[in-house]
């Protein structure tokens, strides 16, 4: 073997050798250690922030939006509904997307004045009084969260077909008021999915005060 060939095989088993070590080191190793500092110190997030039912089954995301139907997709009067969704049938993980219509889109205007309507209607109060995001998407089409307001009108759909006084369902939406990042990125929101939690433990233990129900946060809780 003359020496060029000798120098060539040297390159190569040096080239293979930091392959199989960076392979190693960064392929495993460092994912191992993110990994495992993901877990110990945001196990929560680093498992999609989940949801949990009373058995301890995983139900839904709290980053993740949902809807309140019943088998034949109508709204069910006893949960607080969630805004529109254009994420393929609706709050569909696997097709996050907006409707990417102009807002002089004909079809927009005419599918916003009909969920004005339906709102209406469904919370028994005028067109005029139903907040934007009650007849608008999200970009994402997965946004969990509505505005304080859109909530506050269905405060008394939600009382009424839970045999609940409103002051005290109004009093569970202040205490699953979020206030926005550092006070001002933003808007306060409401999380749809929690706000409905923190009313099954309630109508499941009447005693429980609704201002200490289950508070808003990114950490496990359960769900319907």
């Amino acid at each position: 073997m003359n020496s060029a060939t000798r120098a060539a095989a040297r390159t190569a088993w040096v080239a293979v050798r930091a392959m199989l070590l960076f392979t190693i080191v960064l392929g495993v190793g460092y994912t191992l250690v993110i990994t495992g500092l993901g877990q110990a110190a945001f196990g929560a997030q680093a498992n999609g922030s989940a949801v949990r039912d009373g058995t301890g089954a995983v139900a839904g995301s709290s980053l993740i939006g949902q809807s309140f139907v019943d088998a034949d997709g109508n709204p069910l009067p006893e949960y607080f509904q969630s805004r529109p969704s254009a994420a393929g049938d609706g709050y569909d993980s696997g097709a996050s997307s907006g409707s990417n219509l102009g807002p002089e889109n004909p079809d927009l205007v005419t599918a916003i004045e009909d969920r004005r309507a339906q709102v209406a209607e469904f919370n028994g109060v005028a067109p005029d009084a139903v907040p934007v995001d009650a007849v608008t998407a999200s970009a994402s089409g997965l946004d969990p969260h509505i505005s304080p307001a859109y909530a506050d009108l269905q405060v008394q759909r939600v009382a009424a077909t839970r045999a609940l006084d409103a002051a005290q369902v109004r009093t569970l939406v202040a205490a699953h008021t979020v206030a926005p990042p550092l006070g001002f990125l933003g808007e306060p929101t409401v999380n749809v999915l929690e706000l409905n939690l923190a009313l099954e433990d309630v109508q499941a233990n009447p005693s429980a005060s609704l201002s200490t129900s289950t508070p808003p946060s990114t950490q496990e809780s359960k769900e319907l």
